[in-house]
């Protein structure tokens, strides 16, 4: 296990953290984004398996959030407000009206202050940042830690844990795109994924949730069994067409534990999740620009696909959704974990 540091030129610090069996990751302490994942295919070839930037500045403003640390509150908060208690909290609307991952002051632009570590057998960074009373609108002050830990049975473990001395909303994820294909060959189409789901959330235009959770049953979106992301992708459903042909929706877990596994055929490479979260966003990466200078290539629609989870920005309007209040002074600890392997 090893975990090496460099100065960039922006400014920024960038962490590489490599384990016994050729894997490695790279994260910025810029938004906590993850950079870089090289994950060895059934040839033992370690490839990149998640979208990054060729040119380090264009995550000064990037709207793709690739693999940024995404809070204070994780999606879409509806009309860019929300009600606690008697009192009516205005937000930054970044999302035509709607407020997307927090606004501008989301913690996918701020600086991390970051400490390293490393054993025998793990190695990582531990990232520390506290968001002041008010900023974009929120209540509280937060100081938030979130640790990536690699370790010598290829899991990326990310803990998360905040306290805040005001009841507030919170929900906190990742942003990474994956393309299991390595090195971005191909799209995410034939990517087959399984996961303990049976309902999600319906979209109205604007791929907010209007309230209904839907039965998966019979539809693009029972992943009950493995299916291809393909599948909906090509479907001429109405949430599918909604999301720009694709992805876009919340999907409750069936238990307490969330478990979901992605399989590439071509690399033989797969991914297992696994969260104490009570749910996830799956986005296919419908709105992805064309042409984007990526580490591999140029970009396009349909080339990554995201595993946000989280709880559900729609509890703030909507019951029956995972609530995402944090009672102040109570600690939030949740974490997920991505293993890799091949078959």
């Amino acid at each position: 296990m090893n975990v090496t540091s460099e100065q960039l030129h922006t400014g920024w610090e960038q962490f590489k953290i490599l384990n016994d069996n050729h894997m490695q990751i790279s994260i910025l302490n810029y938004g906590g984004i993850i950079t870089e994942i090289l994950v060895p295919d059934k040839s033992e070839q370690p490839e990149n398996i998640v979208l990054g930037y060729k040119n380090i500045e264009d995550y000064k403003t990037d709207p793709h959030f690739f693999g940024a640390i995404i809070g204070r509150v994780a999606g879409r908060i509806q009309d860019a407000a929300f009600t606690l208690g008697e009192k009516t909290y205005k937000l930054d609307a970044n999302d035509d009206k709607n407020c997307l991952h927090s606004g501008s002051n989301g913690f996918h632009g701020v600086i991390w202050e970051a400490e390293p570590f490393q054993t025998t057998e793990e190695a990582g960074v531990k990232l520390i940042h506290t968001t002041p009373d008010a900023e974009g609108g929120f209540p509280g002050t937060i100081d938030v830690t979130v640790t990536y830990t690699l370790n010598n049975r290829n899991q990326l473990i990310i803990d998360y844990e905040a306290i805040s001395d005001k009841t507030t909303p919170l929900t906190l994820t990742n942003h990474s795109y994956f393309n299991l294909s390595g090195n971005m060959k191909n799209t995410i189409e034939q990517h087959q994924v399984k996961m303990n789901s049976s309902r999600f959330a319906e979209l109205d235009k604007n791929l907010i949730p209007t309230g209904n959770l839907l039965d998966v049953s019979g539809t693009p979106f029972d992943f009950k069994q493995n299916k291809k992301l393909g599948d909906g992708i090509s479907a001429d459903t109405e949430q599918n067409i909604l999301a720009g042909r694709g992805y876009d929706h919340y999907f409750v877990f069936d238990r307490e534990k969330g478990n979901i596994t992605v399989k590439e055929e071509s690399s033989g490479r797969m991914m297992e999740i696994e969260t104490n979260q009570p749910g996830t966003i799956m986005y296919t990466a419908n709105n992805l620009a064309n042409g984007l200078d990526l580490k591999e290539g140029p970009s396009r629609k349909h080339l990554g696909v995201c595993f946000e989870t989280q709880g559900s920005p729609a509890s703030l309007h909507h019951e029956g959704f995972p609530s995402i209040i944090l009672e102040a002074n109570t600690l939030y600890s949740k974490q997920t974990t991505f293993s890799f392997s091949v078959e």
